[in-house]
């Protein structure tokens, strides 16, 4: 069906849900490593219009966003499906995965980025949109059921980087007392072999955010 690659940063929340859907799918991939400091002529060529990762190119027909290529991953190989049969199970999938990145991650990163009320504001807004999700995931061993899926990839990456932003800037919002729920879920779903090695660590994020301070 043509060759299979992907073009991402190790230490992103958005690419390694690629990786994660195509190891689950066993589908064979090259991967290349993105500079995000100096971006490629094969990312400006591949994605002119946002210059950003992730990119799936499948028979050098590029796809970009994250949640667009999970679903086109999903609609190409059809074994081990990802999203639901069901059109309103289906379509909660998307729902919830677009309200991760544009609720949960954004709120959770401006609150990293800002201070006094505005930053009030965006943890406000953060640990209401992670109370949703732990209430989402209450009785359930995975988002998608019994066994991992769309949902799971998109908020995959979540918990590892809400607790680097704990570590590096004091930004509380992953509570294990706040959030059973989802704290079980991470921990079972971090476990998996094919999340485990690729998901991106803790210490490398710290690593990395060092020594771009130290850059400055």
């Amino acid at each position: 069906m043509g060759d299979v690659k992907v073009i991402g940063a190790s230490l992103s929340l958005f690419c390694c849900r690629i990786e994660w859907a195509l190891k689950h799918k066993g589908i064979a991939y090259e991967y290349i490593e993105e500079d995000l400091r100096n971006k490629s002529p094969l990312l400006l060529q591949y994605n002119p219009v946002h210059k950003k990762i992730p990119v799936l190119v499948h028979g050098e027909k590029p796809i970009a966003e994250s949640l667009i290529i999970l679903e086109y991953i999903d609609e190409t190989w059809r074994e081990k499906p990802m999203l639901p049969e069901d059109p309103f199970e289906k379509a909660m999938a998307r729902f919830w995965a677009k309200y991760v990145d544009e609720k949960c991650v954004i709120s959770a990163w401006t609150a990293s980025r800002t201070k006094g009320h505005e930053q009030e504001k965006a943890l406000e807004s953060a640990q209401e949109s992670l109370q949703l999700l732990n209430k989402l995931i209450e009785g359930k061993k995975f988002f998608g059921g019994e066994t991992m899926g769309f949902l799971d990839f998109a908020v995959g990456s979540l918990p590892n980087w809400l607790k680097f932003l704990e570590e590096f800037q004091g930004i509380k919002l992953f509570d294990k007392k706040e959030l059973p729920f989802l704290h079980e879920w991470a921990q079972r779903f971090t476990e998996i072999p094919i999340i485990k090695e690729s998901i991106p660590k803790i210490e490398d994020l710290l690593n990395y955010s060092r020594a771009q301070q130290k850059a400055k």
